[in-house]
């Protein structure tokens, strides 16, 4: 598939040449600036693909300032004094079965950590600009209580849901700046709540 990915960026390169040569042959034949032609024909060549890249860079940019981030709203020993002897119950099960809703685009998964935690994990989009968020959550099943929040955007071009755009590989950003660190700082938090093995 890279290979063809290749062989189309070539192509249409090879292409765009020869409107920009055509553009500088018409203006010298005619007597009008060739640079202004030769200009507005490179410009009009590079939009045809590109014309969403400073929008979907500023979207992208503009959401991971405003919304994203990882947010501890209660520690782990916090929730322990709250509940007193609890912890020492809990046991994980990786087998316990994940509750879905949506589809494979967008969809909130909730994965049953253990008797007590449930992790909740968000994905939504495509919004303008195939910009997608991002967003997982340890939550407490008794009250309903968000115990940390992770939240992130990605403009990454999901192919097969993306169409042709999913082939404009310049647009790929798979999270905002700092989001996987942020991500990982999530794990390790989930990781603490799971409990004794089963």
């Amino acid at each position: 598939m890279g290979f063809v990915i290749l062989m189309i960026i070539v192509a249409y390169l090879l292409i765009s040449a020869g409107v920009v040569s055509a553009a500088l042959l018409y203006a010298q034949k005619h007597g009008k600036s060739a640079i202004r032609w030769g200009a507005s024909a490179a410009l009009v060549m590079f939009l045809i693909p590109c014309w969403d890249w400073i929008p979907t860079v500023v979207a992208h940019k503009y959401y991971c300032e405003k919304e994203a981030g990882f947010w501890v709203y209660k520690t782990l020993e916090q929730w322990k004094a709250d509940n007193p002897g609890v912890m020492e119950g809990l046991v994980y099960d990786k087998s316990e079965p994940i509750s879905r809703q949506g589809d494979m685009v967008n969809y909130v998964d909730t994965y049953f950590v253990n008797q007590r935690i449930n992790l909740v994990v968000k994905r939504e989009g495509k919004f303008q600009f195939n910009r997608w968020r991002h967003e997982r959550e340890v939550m407490d099943k008794k009250n309903g209580a968000v115990l940390a929040r992770y939240i992130d955007f990605s403009t990454s071009q999901d192919r097969p849901q993306a169409g042709w755009s999913g082939w404009k590989l310049w647009l790929d950003s798979r999270n905002c700046i700092g989001g996987r660190d942020q991500l990982i700082g999530f794990g390790k938090f989930y990781l603490e709540f799971r409990g004794a093995k089963k």
